[in-house]
């Protein structure tokens, strides 16, 4: 698994990785009980703070992706397992049909954030 975190970016780091280690979860490339890197290894790395890292971990634990144990490090929870083919599916026809109105990436997940507050 390759995580790339662009400093330059908008987006906060922590949200880079919370969104890449997701979406390898979602992906099945993460699978149930996979140790992630120790976070201090992860953070050298990609050559950021620690802290970024554990933010990071404890997002995606009290998402439930992932549990923090004493000893172990981070592991990913055997709830993440579930069967996202589906919604992948209807992501990849979400962005097909985005693209054929012309819609960038940003306007088509605030439309997506829009349907998740309804």
């Amino acid at each position: 698994m390759l995580l790339r975190l662009d400093p330059a970016a908008e987006e906060p780091l922590f949200a880079q990785l919370v969104a890449q280690l997701r979406l390898a979860i979602a992906q099945g490339e993460l699978r149930d009980g996979q140790r992630l890197p120790a976070a201090r290894e992860l953070a050298e790395s990609l050559e950021v703070n620690i802290h970024t890292v554990l933010r990071a971990y404890q997002e995606l634990r009290d998402d439930g992706l992932i549990e923090l144990r004493r000893g172990r490090g981070a592991v990913v929870a055997i709830a993440a397992g579930r069967d996202y083919g589906p919604l992948l599916k209807a992501i990849d026809a979400v962005v097909r049909e985005a693209r054929a109105l012309g819609l960038s990436p940003q306007a088509t997940t605030a439309l997506l954030k829009e349907a998740f507050r309804t």
